[in-house]
C-alpha cells in the first residue's frame, strides 16, 4: 500500500483494512514500519474529522473525586466550605480562578479542562 495522508472516507476504510490486515507485524519488520506509519495518518484523519472536545469542567470534577474516593468535605478541605463546594457541584457558582489553581493541584485536573465554560 502506498501511504499518504489520507483525505477521504473511502482512503479512510482502505487504511483501516490494511492495518488489520497487518496488526500482528514483528518489530523491526518492513510491515511493522508500515503500521506504524499507517497508524499515525489514521490518528491524524480521526482528530481533523472527529475532534474530542474537552469535557465539561464540573463533570471532570465529580469524575475525578470518584475515581479517588472523594466526598465533598474532602473537596472543602482545598476551595473552601462544603456548602460551597455543593454549588459549584450543582452548578450554582462559577470556578474562580484560585479555585481552579487548587483543584488542579488537589484532583490533577487540566487547567484547560477546567477554564472551559460550563
Amino acid at each position: 500500500m502506498e501511504l499518504k495522508v489520507i483525505k477521504t472516507e473511502k482512503e479512510y476504510q482502505v487504511a483501516i483494512n490494511r492495518l488489520e490486515e497487518i496488526f500482528d507485524s514483528k518489530k523491526g519488520s518492513k510491515t511493522a514500519d508500515e503500521l506504524e506509519l499507517l497508524s499515525l495518518l489514521i490518528e491524524k484523519y480521526e482528530t481533523e474529522k472527529d475532534p474530542i472536545d474537552l469535557p465539561d469542567p464540573i463533570e471532570a470534577i465529580k469524575f475525578r473525586m470518584e475515581q479517588l474516593g472523594y466526598k465533598q468535605k474532602d473537596l472543602a478541605k482545598a476551595i473552601g466550605l462544603k456548602s460551597r463546594v455543593s454549588e459549584i457541584l450543582n452548578k450554582k457558582r462559577k470556578l474562580t480562578l484560585d479555585m481552579i489553581r487548587k483543584l488542579h493541584d488537589t484532583l490533577g485536573i487540566p487547567t484547560d479542562v477546567l477554564l472551559k465554560e460550563y
